[in-house]
């Protein structure tokens, strides 16, 4: 069997072109670790932050061998995740990726070194991974529950001279409301694209047609055309339209969450499909922009006459589905609603809050929570602030339990791991035996 330290390949630097020698450290089973996953991760910790650290550098490198003993073990235990998912997951990562790169597909393979189909078919080999890991984490892990004494406990055991310390708190909720765009509004949209529809059928070139008129940001390197996907890859009724065209077909103009548009289908081979597509997007008029933020100043008006109570107007008028589920609070990464003023808290809240009393309400004020997402109104509500301090369970509960529960799940995927190992085969590069990985 083949000693993985002397597996070794040349690999392009980005930097002048030249090769330098990377080469596998792990193996475990079919999968792999190579030198550069792990230093490509330990340079993350650094720009983090964090100090040089050797023991950090082991940590990682058992973190990289544990995913890929889970992607391994999952083929083992014939779990699968399917392939609408990867491939959802993959195209969304590409138009990330695509996006960093300011949309330009000849930059993106420059700093790659790869085309654009080796980048998508590595890219989804990762996202397979990372699926199947996140699946089996979630099976490891799924019956843990941690109980208000295992909180106390893990708090109690934590040395007082440890305890984190936290920066000012806020409790803070929004009321949104996306300005309705007008049936005529829609209408001219729509209009727009039959135009353009009748362009195509008297024999203009799609391609040139998207590139000038469709408001996808990937057009103007893709002429519209989105390539082979698979079933719920894409919105639903992007999909539906691809599934009911005939071959070469172009549609009337329909809408999906994004606005509306034109399709052609291209190709379709069993639950696959290649088509392009002008996307135009129904944007609300200055009247209709008016009309929702008159709508939130008699609600804000309302609410400070406490004719309703804030939780009941978000269950009723709120149109922001990330923190209607939460009352209407903004939350921190564990879901809890005191979040940290100079961290957690979108600069557009900050300076809207530093000027406000605890307990106000805000005037209504133009928002958008994404570029290109819909034009919308927002009040916001400043319920609470707590001061800087050292955690306590009784205004930190929320985190020193989120933090109980991870160590609780850590020690199942540890103790997993040690009887998990048995069933594949493992080898490590003897250059880290001093991280004592599988002791």
């Amino acid at each position: 069997m083949l000693w993985v330290s002397t597996t070794l390949f040349a690999q392009e630097t980005k930097e002048d072109n030249s090769y330098v020698l990377d080469k596998i450290i792990c193996k475990i089973d079919n999968y792999i670790v190579l030198k550069s996953e792990l230093e490509s991760a330990y340079q993350g910790y650094l720009t983090d932050g964090n100090m040089p650290s050797d023991q950090a550098k082991c940590g990682l490198f058992n973190r990289l061998i544990m995913n890929k003993l889970m992607v391994a073990k999952a083929e083992i235990d014939s779990v699968v995740v399917t392939d609408a998912e990867v491939d959802q997951n993959t195209t969304q990562r590409m138009e990330m990726i695509r996006q960093n790169y300011g949309n330009s597909v000849e930059e993106l393979e420059k700093q790659f070194g790869k085309t654009l189909d080796q980048i998508k078919i590595e890219l989804r080999d990762q996202v397979r991974e990372q699926l199947l890991s996140r699946e089996m984490t979630g099976r490891i892990t799924k019956d843990l529950e941690i109980t208000p004494s295992e909180v106390k406990r893990f708090y109690n055991k934590i040395p007082k001279d440890s305890l984190p310390y936290y920066s000012a708190d806020a409790v803070i909720g929004q009321i949104v409301r996306i300005a309705k765009v007008s049936p005529q509004q829609k209408e001219e949209v729509k209009a727009k694209l039959e135009d353009l529809r009748n362009r195509l059928l008297n024999g203009e070139n799609f391609n040139e047609l998207a590139r000038k008129y469709s408001e996808d940001p990937s057009a103007q390197n893709n002429g519209g055309e989105m390539g082979y996907v698979g079933r719920g890859a894409m919105v639903p009724e992007f999909e539906a339209m691809a599934f009911k065209l005939r071959k070469g077909e172009i549609s009337h103009p329909f809408e999906s969450q994004y606005g509306f548009h034109i399709m052609q289908l291209i190709d379709r081979r069993g639950n696959e499909y290649n088509a392009r597509h002008i996307l135009i997007a129904a944007t609300p008029s200055q009247v209709d922009v008016e009309r929702a933020t008159f709508f939130l100043d008699s609600l804000r008006r309302k609410l400070i006459k406490d004719s309703i109570k804030f939780e009941d107007a978000v269950k009723q008028f709120s149109d922001d589905k990330a923190t209607k589920g939460h009352g209407g609070f903004f939350t921190d990464a564990d879901g809890g609603m005191k979040v940290a003023i100079d961290k957690t808290l979108d600069p557009a809240v900050y300076f809207v809050i530093d000027t406000m009393k605890v307990g106000h309400y805000s005037a209504s004020l133009p928002y958008r929570a994404e570029p290109g997402q819909k034009e919308a109104v927002r009040i916001l509500y400043f319920k609470e602030k707590l001061p800087p301090h050292v955690a306590n369970l009784k205004d930190d509960w929320h985190r020193i339990q989120s933090a109980a529960l991870a160590e609780k799940k850590d020690k199942a995927i540890n103790k997993w791991f040690v009887k998990a190992r048995k069933d594949v085969f493992i080898n490590i590069d003897p250059d880290y035996d001093h991280c004592k990985l599988l002791e």
